[in-house]
């Protein structure tokens, strides 16, 4: 057995990039891929994380999309405080149930205990206190809508914290309206959902089941809560954003009214939405393989990078200087490129480490590339490599990319489909991995036994199925329709 003092020799070679398969432990493979590709880290405070540069730069490019979606729609960014007087969450009942075992309170302050009913909870999300603005704000029917975003950080003490999937605190984005009327409400609650749904597909690579959550699985303290439910590599669903229709529920708490045109006094309808640093655990789990981090390439921080192959300094710089002016020529086409002079590490390493760190094109660059007007290409995805002229290598590599990001979407949506299934039987239940489409009675006593027996939680009922009368599998009662059923993240 080792000496835990005394220091370790380093593995040789390409080993310590080496993962867990997914197939052997798909729960240990997520995590080394998260540490090794320098994504992010534990850190010293309880479920929290650290998220490194590599991790923050998809986090950017996800924020940079999402916020263009959002503006495009009308909102506009704000930022309210961290800290939320422990009394507005208290206003109501449902809101402030669900969300007490997970709220950190702050109960001293300037080195004195805060008295009862001064205390302040840190953010577990913000309707409360962002509603006490819209109540000051909003004085007429021609103050609305209001359309608000914010980004920011939230706290939700988690019991069992997994880098991005699930941590004490974590980033997100939380959007908040206020509406004249209800259809105005419930129409903007779908409208993003739509763009989440717009940007898991045509960014993400990843496929959604849009749907209406049940009861016992909408927002506390909403009317209806809907969401984007995608599947990941090991047949888990993981919900992916969700859009919350809050009625009049927190209007009422925090006297949020507007003067109609006919004078009368109204309360505003209101809708909450949001997606958070949880959408990296996604894209890890949906596209990843064994060699490490796989990125769609619209939103992969480096997309292209060329490697300079050469031993000497004769060699190497010739080469050089066509690798910046290649890469000078990518960056004109919108293509974020890295040129790799490090001279310390071998081209083998180079190659396992950009595979591990999700770098989506490897161009190959050497003394006899140069002699023959060529590089060599290859894609993170599929391992494929091809030879190509100097001159083509920025056209081609747009090309690649483009290719790569729609080769991702289809094998997602061919995994979804290969393994959603209709279930008619307790026998299935137990058999069948992935998306179940069953027969649910309704009740809450029948969802808690899918869990409590099967370890299926429902997802939602999807938009896209046509839903016809049937018998529960469970209890043979009657059901309106199917809901989609599966081990969840």
């Amino acid at each position: 057995m080792a000496d835990p003092q005394k220091p370790q020799t380093p593995k040789k070679g390409n080993d310590n990039l080496k993962l867990p398969t997914r197939a052997d432990d798909f729960s240990e493979w997520y995590i080394q891929l998260v540490k090794r590709a320098k994504l992010a880290d534990n850190s010293d405070v309880r479920g929290s994380m650290v998220i490194r540069p590599n991790g923050y730069a998809i986090w950017e490019n996800m924020q940079q999309v999402l916020d263009g979606m959002f503006k495009d729609t009308g909102h506009q960014n704000a930022y309210f405080p961290v800290l939320i007087p422990e009394s507005y969450l208290a206003k109501e009942k449902k809101h402030v149930a669900d969300f007490a075992p997970q709220v950190a309170v702050v109960t001293h302050a300037g080195g004195k205990p805060l008295p009862e009913g001064e205390r302040y909870v840190i953010r577990p999300t913000s309707e409360t206190i962002i509603n006490r603005s819209f109540t000051n704000w909003v004085q007429s029917y021609r103050d609305l809508p209001i359309l608000i975003n914010q980004w920011a950080n939230v706290m939700r003490w988690e019991m069992r914290p997994r880098l991005f999937l699930r941590t004490t605190e974590f980033l997100w984005q939380e959007g908040h309206t206020c509406h004249a009327t209800e259809a105005e409400a419930t129409e903007e609650t779908l409208r993003m959902l739509d763009v989440y749904e717009r940007f898991a597909v045509d960014y993400m690579a990843m496929p959604v089941i849009k749907g209406q959550k049940t009861e016992s699985e909408k927002f506390p303290g909403a009317v209806s809560t809907y969401s984007i439910e995608a599947m990941m590599q090991d047949k888990k669903a993981l919900q992916a954003g969700t859009s919350h229709m809050l009625g009049q529920n927190f209007a009422k708490m925090f006297d949020t009214q507007y003067q109609s045109k006919e004078g009368t006094k109204e309360y505003v309808w209101q809708t909450s939405w949001g997606v958070s640093t949880r959408l990296i655990g996604a894209l890890i789990m949906t596209h990843s393989d064994d060699a490490g981090l796989v990125v769609p390439p619209k939103l992969a921080p480096t997309q292209l990078v060329i490697i300079i192959i050469g031993k000497t300094p004769e060699e190497r710089g010739p080469v050089r200087e066509k690798a910046h002016a290649l890469a000078a020529e990518a960056k004109k086409q919108g293509i974020r490129v890295l040129v790799d002079d490090d001279e310390t590490k071998g081209p083998g390493f180079k190659y396992a480490e950009y595979e591990l760190r999700g770098v989506c094109l490897r161009a190959e660059l050497g003394p006899k590339d140069l002699a023959q007007n060529q590089a060599v290409l290859a894609r993170r995805d599929n391992k494929a490599k091809e030879t190509v002229s100097l001159d083509a290598v920025v056209s081609r590599a747009g090309q690649l990319l483009e290719e790569m990001q729609q080769a991702l979407y289809d094998a997602a949506k061919q995994r979804m489909t290969d393994n959603t299934f209709e279930v008619n039987s307790v026998e299935e239940l137990k058999t069948k991995d992935g998306f179940l489409l069953a027969h649910w009675d309704g009740t809450p006593e029948t969802e808690k036994r899918f869990k409590d027996e099967f370890g299926l939680t429902t997802r939602n009922r999807p938009f896209d199925l046509t839903q016809e009368p049937g018998t529960c599998v469970l209890t043979g009662a009657p059901s309106p329709g199917r809901i989609v059923l599966a081990k969840a993240y």
